[in-house]
């Protein structure tokens, strides 16, 4: 396991920041910066804050307690929201799973699962209303396309976005990619 410094450094240098430019932006001292790097002293809880928060990573990523980083995971994560092609409800039970397995246990996880969970959940509610709605007005006005297309489109999003997330996360750490209206999961 690496030193804290030794992280911070790597991720200051991944964001392409210099130590001047990430001791500005977390408004902490240039020495602090250097001394926390050269592992000479260990940041407090509101300096370890400042400074992930403008490295756009978690506390508890960065200290990970004992977690792992594995990438493969995060990757069956993401296209294990495509059950649902073949189970109903699949995009939310086989994540679900996942992610209560290994939310504690790996890197990344448990934001990104959340991420996941609340959008699939957000994803059923809106097919489940708009089939409803398909429902209503084929009974009361006849056949309309429109629903139809919007069904389609609303599927093809939720094959489309876990692919292309699940190769983001493959290649870069993994942050909020899902767009969320509702936060159900936390």
């Amino acid at each position: 396991m690496k030193e804290l410094g030794q992280k911070l450094k790597e991720l200051r240098k991944k964001n392409g920041l210099s130590q001047e430019e990430l001791a500005d932006a977390a408004k902490v001292n240039l020495r602090t910066i250097q001394r926390i790097e050269n592992n000479e002293s260990v940041p407090r809880g509101k300096t370890l804050g400042l400074i992930c928060e403008v490295l756009e990573i978690n506390i508890e990523d960065i200290l990970d307690f004992g977690k792992e980083e594995n990438r493969k995971h995060l990757i069956y994560l993401h296209l294990s929201v495509l059950a649902f092609l073949a189970i109903p409800l699949g995009n939310i039970i086989l994540p679900l799973i996942l992610w209560l397995s290994k939310k504690d246990r790996i890197i990344g996880f448990k934001e990104t699962g959340s991420n996941i969970l609340n959008f699939q959940i957000t994803w059923t509610i809106l097919l489940g209303v708009t089939i409803m709605g398909h429902i209503f007005i084929v009974f009361r006005y006849g056949l309309r396309p429109e629903f139809l297309y919007f069904i389609m489109f609303l599927y093809v999003v939720n094959i489309i976005l876990p692919i292309v997330f699940a190769f983001k996360s493959g290649y870069r750490r993994p942050a909020k990619m899902y767009p969320t209206i509702l936060r159900l999961v936390k």
